[in-house]
């Protein structure tokens, strides 16, 4: 049975409805926004408000408003989602702009939600902070 949602704690029940539809953890949540279990918890529990830029994090990762958590909407959802779009504004914030991604197949990236595009964003930086250590020891 869904719990009513009121104005005292919307916050917090909403970003617990996140997570439970996510089937995350309060443990695995944490981890992925950097925060601690304790520091979680208080947020669900509305015993602390997260601050603007958290509040951003959830958003993004749950494919939601930040009005939706805030309780300024019932409605969830955000704009259409570009995958190919988000990914071409990394390369370019990344200045990785000249890297040919001719070889994916575009249909299929178009498939891909925010998660998946977030795991090629951190597969780039990977790359990229491993080619700099290679060259950082090559000048030694």
């Amino acid at each position: 049975m869904m719990e009513e949602i009121t104005m005292d704690n919307v916050l917090g029940k909403r970003l617990r409805l996140q997570r439970e539809k996510y089937e995350l953890t309060q443990k695995k949540a944490a981890t992925i926004f950097g925060l601690t279990n304790f520091q979680l918890s208080r947020y669900e529990s509305g015993q602390s408000n997260p601050d603007p830029d958290i509040i951003a994090k959830f958003a993004e990762y749950y494919d939601v408003s930040t009005d939706y958590l805030l309780g300024r909407t019932h409605i969830p959802t955000t704009e259409n989602y570009d995958p190919l779009e988000d990914l071409k504004q990394y390369m370019i914030d990344n200045q990785l702009e000249d890297i040919d991604l001719g070889f994916y197949d575009i249909d299929q990236m178009k498939k891909l939600n925010r998660e998946q595009i977030q795991e090629l964003k951190d597969h780039f930086d990977w790359v990229v902070a491993k080619a700099e250590k290679l060259e950082q020891e090559s000048k030694k």
